[in-house]
Parts: structure tokens; C-alpha cells; sequence
């Protein structure tokens, strides 16, 4: 055994823990976790010391229990041959996110997820789509697509400051021809928090699906999607959920499984299937989420996935938010004082959670990220919407020290 881990450390195949992981003992949920706490919690996570990382919103570093999920997994499936198909992530998954298991599919980024619900409902042309001019890519351009396949419309609205606002905004835009609200749970521009459970039931009411971009949702909030209440929510686990790349879900409303029409499928979408010199039948969709995702899949990747869960449910939902929003209350107010600053997060609590975005009057976003990197503080850059902002996306990991340093650097820089 030795051997073979020397091996693998000089083919740069192995990575080194610390202690094993040690399940930790929480008070209960009531009861917040004090500073020592979270300090055991970030030495969990293999980030360099001496680096302050701030753009978990693009990726979340993994604790060492995911990575070491990953790589049994991988020794394990490359040992014995059996990669076999995951299937026991799907039921932790569902109970996460309070589901159905029959309600997840298994993707691999949130992309996937929002071009399964972009090309999968049926829409024609004139038919009306709200979106935000805050999007994503990866929520942007599978909608523009349909116009350009299908002739769909888009209407498309500025994020306003707070949620009363773009609830009324979006109210004001829907019309006889709406037939889909396809927006973010949080922009990945300014972190902004759409009522998504209020837009729901109105929707469901005029008859119009939701759509959501769940990115920055899935490991922010203590999040249910039942209670939720839309019909459609994609997201990710290599973010906020602190799970391996390329792997994602999609939640499909049990009730709009055959609505939302699969185009890509293969072992496992299907309830039958014969094929052979008399006969060719398809037997219809399996009658579950699963019609959605095929083929082989990564079984390290899900197992990662698996321990990725675990890692959240041991430090409890409830306090991950809670910490998530402190960290970004102090980051909120500390920006504040800096009156050479402009920030572009809304100010009301319920409108934030993860995210600060702001910007310098008269500065490239390039040049502020370029001097913060050159200190080890790595940031995200915001050109979406013309924004020329700088993004700073906070996790668990984080603490308000180095929260004090980026300050003092931003200080220098304006």
C-alpha cells in the first residue's frame, strides 16, 4: 500500500489529507457556531494558506472528505472494473432539496439542466419568455436559441433594487402570450435575490411554467424546493454545494414529466424498448426524471457528490445559510464605508445572500482584479450587462479577516 501511494504522489495522481475526517459534533440547530467552529471547518478544505479565495461563485473548492469520496471511488471502479451506474445519489439528492427522487435528473452542470427546459417545453412561435438582461450565459443563449429555432420572444427586464420591484416588474410583463418566467434565483451579477416561491404561485395561477436558474442557490439557501414552488429548477454541485466538476441536477415538477419533452435520451429513459429484423418499438418514457439523463455516468463523480451532501447536512442547512449571510452582512457594510465605491447589490437583506458586487468610478474591473490577484485575493470580474464591476462571493471557509484584508487592499487601490 505504501508503495502504490508513493507511486501515485510522484505521478501527481494523489493528494494529501490532513486528519481523517472526523464527523463534527454541532450543538443543535438554535444554537449558531461560535469562530473556533468555522476555523475547524476551513482547515477541511485544502486552500492555500496564505491565498484568500473569494469567487466561490464560480467554483467551490471541495473539503477533503468530497475528494477523498472521489478519488476511493476512482481507485476502487479502476481495481475492480465495476463502474456500474449511480443511483443511490439520486435519493440523497431528492431528500436534500425535499423531492421526489422521481423528480431529480442527474446532469452535469446547470447549463445542461436549462437546455433540457429550454428546448424541452413546448413553445412556438410568439410565444413569450421573461428573462433578465442579468444572466448568465449559460441561462441566456439555450433561450436565445429557441428564437432562433422556434421564433419564441423575449422579454427582457432590468433587476430593480429590491423584491417588491421585480415581482411588480414582472407582473407588468407578463401578457396573454406569456408562457414561461426563465430567471435566476440569484444573478450571478450582483447576487441579487429574486421572491421565487411569490413569482411561483402567481404563476401557477395565470398557467405560466417558472423556469430557474438555480446556480447560486443550491448550498446557499436552506433550500426546499417543494416549498419553493416552481416547476423547474437547474443547478449545480461544483459551486455552492462544494461538490466535483461536472456534475449538476435538474428538479422537474412530477406533474410536468410529460410536458417537458426529452430529446436526448438512452439506457434508462426509456419504460421498453425492442429492436430487431420485424420488430422496432419504443415502449415510452420512464416515468420519472431519469428520461432526462442517460447513458454511462461517473460513479466517482456522484459519489462526490454523495459526500458532498453529507458535508452539509453534518454542519446543518440552517447554519450554512446563516453563516453564508453573515459573511456577507459584514462584507455589505464594510464596502459601505468606502465612499469610493459604488456598490451594485441591493441593499435589502432579502434581496442578497452570497454575493457583493461593486465597482470603482472610472476604473477597468480588469486592472482592480489584476491588483487584488497580485495580492493573492481572487475575485471575479463582472462584464455581463456592461456592469465593469468586481464580484466577491463568500462560503464557509471564509472569515471576516479576510474580509478586513480585502477591505484594506480596495482602500490602497481607490
Amino acid at each position: 500500500m505504501n508503495s502504490r501511494r508513493s507511486f501515485l504522489q510522484k505521478m501527481g495522481l494523489a493528494w494529501m489529507a490532513p486528519a481523517a475526517w472526523n464527523s463534527l459534533e454541532f450543538p443543535g440547530l438554535s444554537m449558531p457556531l461560535n469562530q473556533q467552529s468555522w476555523e475547524q471547518i476551513r482547515l477541511q478544505f485544502p486552500l492555500e494558506k496564505d491565498r484568500i479565495y473569494l469567487n466561490n461563485g464560480t467554483f467551490g473548492p471541495s473539503p477533503f472528505p468530497v475528494l477523498k469520496a472521489v478519488q476511493d471511488s476512482f481507485e476502487k471502479t479502476n481495481r475492480t472494473g465495476n463502474y456500474g451506474n449511480p443511483g443511490s445519489g439520486r435519493e440523497k439528492i431528492a431528500e436534500f432539496f425535499g423531492v421526489k427522487p422521481t423528480e431529480i435528473s442527474l446532469t452535469h452542470n446547470t447549463t445542461e439542466g436549462i437546455n433540457i427546459m429550454a428546448q424541452g417545453l413546448p413553445l412556438q412561435a410568439g410565444d413569450e419568455v421573461i428573462v433578465t438582461t442579468h444572466e448568465h450565459a449559460g441561462n441566456a443563449i439555450p433561450w436565445l436559441n429557441r428564437i432562433h429555432l422556434d421564433g419564441i420572444v423575449l422579454r427582457v427586464f432590468e433587476p430593480k433594487q429590491t423584491q417588491e420591484e421585480n415581482f411588480e416588474t414582472i407582473k407588468n410583463l407578463i401578457s396573454s402570450r406569456t408562457k414561461a418566467i426563465a430567471i435566476p434565483h440569484v444573478t450571478c451579477t450582483t447576487g441579487t435575490v429574486f421572491p421565487v416561491r411569490e413569482i411561483s404561485e402567481f404563476a401557477r395561477e395565470k398557467g405560466i411554467w417558472t423556469a430557474i436558474d438555480g446556480a447560486h442557490g443550491a448550498g446557499t439557501f436552506d433550500l426546499n424546493l417543494k416549498d419553493l414552488g416552481c416547476d423547474f429548477y437547474a443547478g449545480c454541485f461544483h459551486k455552492w454545494m462544494l461538490g466535483p466538476n461536472g456534475t449538476g441536477f435538474l428538479f422537474v415538477r412530477e406533474e410536468l414529466l410529460d410536458t417537458l419533452q426529452a430529446f436526448y435520451v438512452g439506457a434508462k429513459s426509456e419504460k421498453s424498448w425492442v429492436l430487431n429484423e420485424k420488430e422496432a418499438h419504443f415502449g415510452g418514457y420512464t416515468d420519472s426524471a431519469h428520461r432526462y439523463d442517460y447513458g454511462t455516468q461517473s460513479t466517482p463523480m456522484h459519489e462526490g457528490v454523495v459526500a458532498a451532501v453529507d458535508f452539509h447536512q453534518e454542519i446543518g442547512k440552517a447554519r450554512t445559510e446563516a453563516r453564508i449571510r453573515e459573511l456577507n452582512d459584514y462584507l455589505y457594510q464594510s464596502l459601505s464605508q468606502l465612499d469610493t465605491l459604488e456598490i451594485l447589490t441591493p441593499e435589502q437583506r432579502e434581496s442578497r445572500i452570497s454575493v457583493v458586487t461593486f465597482r470603482i468610478p472610472n476604473t477597468d474591473y480588469r486592472d482592480i482584479a489584476k491588483a487584488l490577484g497580485q495580492n493573492k485575493i481572487r475575485i471575479r470580474g463582472v462584464h455581463e450587462a456592461g456592469l465593469n464591476a468586481i464580484r466577491v462571493s463568500t462560503h464557509i471557509y471564509n472569515s471576516e479577516s479576510e474580509l478586513d484584508l480585502l477591505i484594506q487592499e480596495l482602500k490602497r487601490l481607490s
